[in-house]
């Protein structure tokens, strides 16, 4: 169903895959968007147990895409270090593809939490709390991952079969 690494020394393991949509705070969206034209978005997200939630507005470009099409992808960059004298840059990336869906009830409140703990977890409970119970201005949407890879710049590679 998807394809095979067509560079697989520098395929990254499935857990160190996951390690990269685990810690990063940032990763672009890409989906379907308006007259046929891909539509990659850059937001914040959390992976909890083979899913990514993100929030959105209820209307745009992005809601619209998913409702076309649930079928996106989603790219988080772990490393990306310019290294000027190789004309190259060092990098770990990720990329999940999925179908997205807007999330409900117990999970709605799940994926929310997951959120606001990942980005605002040294806040007080109370204040958390108060964020989720206000917020009904935005959905919360899942992807729901099918197929996770990452991959590793060439060079680290070297390194790892030289130790």
């Amino acid at each position: 169903m998807f394809r095979e690494m067509r560079r697989a020394k520098q395929l990254l393991s499935l857990d160190e895959s996951k390690a990269i949509m685990d810690c990063g705070t940032n990763g672009t969206l890409a989906c379907y968007g308006d007259n046929g034209y891909p539509y990659g978005v850059p937001l914040n997200y959390v992976y909890d147990e083979g899913k990514l939630y993100f929030h959105s507005a209820k209307v745009g470009e992005k809601i619209d895409g998913i409702i076309k099409n649930p079928k996106v992808s989603f790219t988080v960059v772990d490393e990306d270090t310019i290294v000027s004298e190789e004309y190259t840059s060092y990098y770990r990336s990720a990329i999940a593809f999925g179908k997205a869906r807007i999330v409900e009830g117990d999970e709605w409140f799940e994926g929310f939490n997951a959120l606001v703990e990942k980005y605002s977890g040294d806040q007080p409970k109370e204040s958390k709390d108060e964020k989720i119970r206000d917020c009904n201005q935005s959905y919360i949407i899942a992807i729901d991952v099918e197929h996770l890879t990452g991959k590793q710049a060439k060079e680290y590679v070297r390194e790892k079969e030289e130790e």
